[in-house]
């Protein structure tokens, strides 16, 4: 019988530290954006992140714990894995893996100051999931790019590649760009184009950990408070699903999500005080 793979414990998304182009935006307009690399501070950052994450996992009490990354190949998210790595023993790192599809959404190649700050005007207006970048990518194409990085991923997973000593603590450890991190919570969650709108990017070196909840669901309501997930831009409905997805059974339909069918539509009753309304208007 063929053993059953181990889910990761954790899925920790990490911003890139500080980079060259984070502090001087003409930066882009000669140095191509895959080779715009990290400040000292940036640096300083991602070590200082190395150290939360060996932290936070090591509080777990569990002895055989190990880490796998996956990481963007620009070279700001490569070093700052480099920094991140810092932390942790050799022993207790399973494996790397460079990724193409968690690289930064592609905003054209070279990137003139003044014209780059036209086009996101723009694209605050058009809405920055659906505008595409001359010579570049909208928030759909790394939506798709991300969507096939997950098939991957969980093949991975349901193949023991990740876990291959049956580790009873994996964590992957997922070094990307702001974006593409919030567009793989969105593809993740299954959260709406609107929904997205309004998250906030992530800060250099800011994580989002996906933590197993007590019935085998992934949810960001394990390690973060409430109070997080507000200054993140979720709203109400996303909070609530997180904090269900805490303690729900692994594949139950949560009933009380109004974003998987109800709430696109508008001849419901959307409460029990429109129900009652409704009753005596009949």
């Amino acid at each position: 019988m063929e053993e059953c793979p181990r889910r990761p414990t954790r899925i920790i998304l990490v911003r890139h530290g500080e980079s060259e182009g984070n502090v001087d935006r003409s930066k882009y307009s000669n140095i191509a954006d895959s080779k715009i690399t990290l400040t000292v501070e940036g640096k300083r950052q991602a070590e200082a992140c190395g150290i939360t994450i060996r932290d936070m996992i090591e509080a777990s009490g569990k002895e055989d714990w190990q880490v796998y990354f996956y990481v963007s190949p620009y070279k700001r998210t490569l070093c700052t894995l480099r920094c991140i790595g810092r932390a942790f023993r050799k022993e207790r790192i399973l494996g790397v893996r460079e990724e193409p599809r968690l690289r930064e959404q592609d905003f054209g190649n070279f990137q003139e100051e003044e014209r780059m700050n036209v086009l996101k005007e723009i694209r605050n207006q058009f809405g920055r999931f659906f505008y595409r970048f001359p010579e570049g990518e909208s928030g759909v194409d790394v939506f798709d790019r991300v969507t096939s990085f997950l098939e991957s991923l969980w093949r991975d997973i349901d193949t023991n590649r990740l876990n291959r000593y049956q580790s009873s603590d994996l964590n992957l450890i997922i070094i990307s760009h702001g974006v593409t991190m919030r567009i793989f919570l969105m593809r993740w969650f299954k959260w709406t184009t609107e929904q997205f709108e309004h998250l906030n990017n992530p800060e250099n070196c800011e994580i989002r950990v996906m933590q197993l909840g007590t019935g085998g669901e992934y949810s960001l309501a394990v390690h973060h408070s409430r109070e997080d997930m507000e200054q993140w831009g979720m709203d109400p409905d996303m909070i609530s699903d997180q904090e269900w997805r805490a303690t729900a059974k692994r594949g139950q339909w949560n009933d009380i999500w109004p974003w998987s069918g109800p709430a696109f539509f508008d001849h419901f009753c959307s409460s029990a005080e429109d129900l009652l309304d409704a009753e005596e208007n009949k």
